[in-house]
C-alpha cells in the first residue's frame, strides 16, 4: 500500500545510507603456487612419486600377465591394485623416512 503524500516506502530489510557492501577477500594465488613448485622440487616429493609410478605400473603390468595366462579381471580391477600398490610403496618409503629421523634424533635426559 502506497503512501498519502506520493512517496515510496523503504523496504524494512534495506541498508543505512553510509553502509557498503562487503568486498571479497582476494586470495593471493602466486604465493601458493610458488610453495606448491617448492614443495614439488623437494627431493622427497620427487621420490614418492617415483616410487608410487613404479608400483603402480608394476601392478598393471602383473595384470596383463595375469590376464594373458586365463585371468579374466577387468581393467577396473587392475586400476584398483595399481592405486593400492601405489599407496602401500608410497606409505613403505614415507615409514623408511620417519624412521630415519626418529633414529637420528638425540635422545634427551631429564634431571
Amino acid at each position: 500500500m502506497a503512501k498519502a503524500d506520493g512517496k515510496k516506502s523503504k523496504k524494512a530489510d534495506s541498508k543505512p545510507k553510509g553502509e557498503k557492501k562487503a568486498k571479497k577477500a582476494k586470495i593471493d594465488v602466486t604465493g601458493s603456487v610458488d610453495a606448491l613448485a617448492k614443495l614439488a622440487d623437494h627431493p622427497l616429493v620427487t621420490d614418492l612419486l617415483a616410487v608410487g609410478a613404479m608400483a603402480a605400473v608394476a601392478a598393471i603390468a602383473e595384470h596383463g600377465v595375469a590376464q594373458k595366462n586365463g585371468s579374466a579381471e577387468g581393467s577396473r580391477k587392475a586400476v584398483k591394485a595399481a592405486g593400492k600398490a601405489a599407496a602401500a610403496a608410497i606409505g613403505a618409503r614415507l615409514m623408511k623416512e620417519v624412521s630415519g629421523f626418529t633414529a637420528k634424533a638425540p635422545v634427551s635426559k631429564k634431571a
